[in-house]
């Protein structure tokens, strides 16, 4: 991978490709490498493929992708031509597909043929002209992706404008709601499109390969690849994670910075030594995570290992965070770091009054680049903020320097391999079954994924508890929830433990299983 020559990279990725179309800035997976004329001019032609399918500024388009050169092209896509992409989890089945595109909007779904099933049941669900479905592949019911490019020019769009993400994100009603922020109508050199990246000392080219090991569909990992195209970083991509091609590619490509949850720290460390002393991590100069707690144990072997490299954040997809280099980390254990310098927070008692240092309270977050909004639900939009705060209800406490630690999270929230899952949704799959009377999810202990999805069930009056009446709600649910969300192993009570108006005492269901094991409370 070739150096950028000059000193200083013009601003975002249209114009360093402008400046030098033979840079390779993207090794897909499989190791093909792309330059940045290639990937503009397929950028380009997709902006205009977009807007001959009838999209305008503001309009929104979904993809159901992997992670691959047409994951970046759509982003880059949008990005300048004021469209909002929206990044839909694969994992997803057709019914969560099809709220997420009728809820954003979508005007154009594009997906990949691995996931056409899914895709083309959530299209029909959604109602969209099968005139505005295209397929990575080959897809009944789809057009070839190629169509929406070929006979299109490669050549910049006229009215350039800045786009969003619109990500969504899961709520404690089970309904994911997509985050919405306003166009700032500037072109998009004007914005500071990879600054994120200088929160974490990650600098403009100097070298930098940043590679992308977890799906783009995350709203942070979508944001670092992003950031770091637009500072003139290549991008090395896995499709599918594994620890020995992490360290594979992260030694051939000399890869220095990405973003990684706890549960890939786990897997790498359990490696035979031999395997591990094998590949040359040395380059790594930011291994950043966040997304789920990481055990002390865990966070300290990477440190051992991979050096002051591991770094951490804490983070909302709505935005604002903290973040802890290693040195901070080992200082204070524990901690999730600082504010950003873009952002500020908050501990907050129930009335909304700020705590002094020490005491438990609501974590709340502020960010300066602007604002946001749940799309279609100025309810929870509203009830979320306190002046230009918001919260996503994590506790947590500031100490006397500034530094966050979070003492519990979303309430009920399961967090199985850096994946928020809501019981609420999982739960309201389970009271389909006609032998459900009442049923509770939560997480239980797992020794890679952090937490694995537990379901209890009341059973109804004529049904009998049993091997037989578990293994039929599990199968109930492949038909309801993605994978990821389904209960591993169902367990019957005779009554949930609700008080007189109905409250659930959850904890009650769920403590004897974190019994010996640590976890918030």
């Amino acid at each position: 991978m070739t150096e950028h020559p000059g000193a200083q990279p013009p601003n975002g990725f249209w114009a360093q490709a402008e400046a030098d179309p033979g840079r390779t800035v993207l090794v897909a997976p499989g190791g093909e490498e792309w330059s940045a004329g290639r990937l503009h001019a397929d950028a380009n032609r997709l902006v205009h493929g977009l807007r001959a399918a009838g999209m305008e500024r503001g309009d929104a388009f979904a993809v159901v992708l992997p992670n691959g050169v047409e994951f970046l092209t759509a982003y880059l896509a949008a990005v300048q031509a004021g469209f909002y992409l929206v990044p839909v989890n694969h994992h997803l089945v057709g019914p969560e597909i099809a709220w997420i595109v009728s809820d954003s909007g979508a005007k154009v779904l594009i997906a990949h043929e691995r996931f056409a099933g899914a895709a083309r049941a959530a299209a029909d669900e959604a109602a969209l002209p099968a005139s505005h479905r295209y397929a990575v592949g080959t897809a009944a019911g789809f057009h070839p992706y190629a169509a929406l490019l070929d006979g299109q020019p490669g050549t910049a769009p006229g009215e350039r404008t800045l786009g969003q993400v619109m990500n969504y994100t899961s709520g404690t009603t089970g309904r994911p709601r997509g985050i919405r922020r306003p166009l700032p109508g500037r072109r998009p050199e004007e914005a500071h499109l990879g600054g994120f990246l200088g929160i974490f000392g990650i600098r403009p080219f100097d070298g930098n390969v940043h590679l992308v090991c977890s799906p783009l569909y995350h709203t942070a990992v979508l944001q670092f690849a992003g950031a770091s195209l637009h500072i003139g970083h290549p991008l090395v991509l896995m499709d599918g994670w594994s620890p020995h091609e992490m360290l594979r590619l992260i030694d051939h490509h000399a890869c220095t910075h990405t973003h990684m949850v706890p549960t890939q720290f786990h897997r790498l460390l359990a490696l035979p030594q031999e395997v591990k002393d094998a590949y040359d991590v040395s380059s790594m100069r930011h291994a950043v995570h966040g997304a789920a707690p990481c055990p002390d144990h865990v966070k300290r072997a990477m440190i051992d290992w991979w050096g002051r490299c591991v770094e951490e954040y804490y983070a909302a997809s709505e935005g604002g965070g903290a973040f802890a280099t290693a040195e901070e980390w080992l200082r204070k254990p524990g901690t999730v770091g600082r504010a950003w310098p873009i952002s500020e927070l908050a501990v907050l008692d129930d009335e909304g009054n700020r705590l002094p240092a020490g005491e438990l309270g609501t974590v709340y977050l502020r960010m300066d680049t602007g604002g946001f909004s749940y799309h279609k639900d100025e309810a929870k939009t509203r009830t979320s903020r306190i002046g230009d705060f918001f919260t996503v209800g994590d506790l947590g406490v500031l100490d006397e320097d500034g530094y966050l630690f979070l003492r519990d999270r979303k309430i009920d929230m399961i967090i199985s391999g850096g994946v928020n899952i809501y019981p609420a949704e999982i739960e309201a799959a389970l009271l389909t079954h006609p032998a459900v009377a009442d049923a509770a999810a939560f997480g239980i202990p797992h020794p890679t994924w952090g937490e694995e999805v537990k379901a209890v069930v009341e059973p109804a009056d004529g049904f009998a508890a049993g091997e037989a009446l578990a293994a039929e709600i599990l199968r109930h649910c492949e038909r309801r929830l993605a994978g990821y969300k389904r209960p591993r192993t169902v367990d019957f009570t005779a009554a949930m433990p609700r008080d007189p108006n109905g409250k659930l005492y959850k904890r009650r269901l769920r403590d004897p299983y974190w019994a010996g094991h640590e976890r918030a409370v």
